[in-house]
């Protein structure tokens, strides 16, 4: 009897209350989505005060000091008492390290960052799409003493950075309008694309040569070489590059860094399912 009636029940949704769709007020949560609002600015920032986090999250000092101190009891914010700054914590970043594990493209692009590093000298990095920026998600080192660094999490602006150029390249048109249309560009070093018909062209010439050059628009003395990451719905979802001083990184050395990174990010592209061909 108790095999039938079970049965006949609708089955509960794992993980989900039975409305969980229901994205009303009454199903969210105020006071975390405040908290979470804090946490998420601090993480953009290279520390920053309390006046300046609850300006700019537009919260009460009180309120945002109590935010602050209930994370920092959770490991995931840290207080500078001598600079009286609050900085993200080391909490943030193992939480964010269980989120790289599973993705898999960081899995499957490790090998291939690395033998892209040995194959150029030059450091390897592996970058997707937030919002206006890449978010650096792995990265292998040169041996070079003078080399580029992102460490995992690092932020940069889409427009000024060559994974973000990549990836750019492959928006549709309205996509690509409404990314100019909203996110500041902001110029870095004299060699910043921040007209937005500039960017378009250099968008257009990304895309026709299958490979962006970020040339010193973030970090004077910089460059960097990157191509596209496509999953097997064709979409692009990552960027792989190399980035290195310009007396390494130069420009009689782009086509073969270019191809080494092309090649590197199409056996990504194909771990991931991806068909290129055509």
């Amino acid at each position: 009897m108790r095999d039938d009636q079970n049965a006949e029940s609708p089955r509960r949704a794992r993980g989900r209350p039975k409305a969980w769709d229901d994205k009303t007020e009454q199903n969210t949560i105020k006071s975390l989505d405040r908290a979470m609002a804090v946490f998420e600015h601090l993480s953009t920032m290279q520390g920053a005060t309390l006046s300046e986090l609850a300006a700019d999250t537009e919260q009460s000092p009180a309120t945002t000091y109590r935010i602050l101190t209930t994370l920092e009891a959770r490991g995931l914010v840290e207080f500078d008492a001598s600079a009286q700054l609050w900085h993200i914590g080391p909490r943030a970043f193992l939480i964010g390290a269980r989120y790289l594990r599973r993705t898999s493209v960081v899995d499957r692009a490790r090998p291939i960052l690395r033998r892209l590093m040995e194959a150029t000298g030059e450091t390897a990095n592996l970058g997707i799409a937030r919002e206006s920026h890449v978010l650096f998600v792995s990265q292998v080192e040169s041996h070079a003493s003078i080399r580029a660094f992102f460490p995992p999490g690092t932020l940069s602006p889409m427009h000024a950075s060559g994974i973000g150029k990549a990836l750019l390249a492959q928006m549709t048109d309205d996509r690509l309008s409404r990314y100019i249309a909203t996110a500041p560009l902001d110029r870095f070093t004299a060699r910043t694309l921040t007209d937005p018909g500039d960017l378009r062209a250099d968008l257009q010439e990304t895309r026709a040569r299958g490979f962006a050059i970020d040339d010193e628009e973030k970090t004077e003395g910089m460059r960097c070489i990157a191509a596209p990451v496509f999953d097997w719905t064709g979409e692009a979802v990552a960027g792989l590059s190399v980035s290195g001083p310009v007396s390494r990184v130069s420009e009689t050395e782009t086509p073969r860094l270019a191809d080494a990174v092309t090649r590197a990010a199409d056996e990504l592209s194909a771990a991931l399912g991806a068909d290129r061909k055509g």
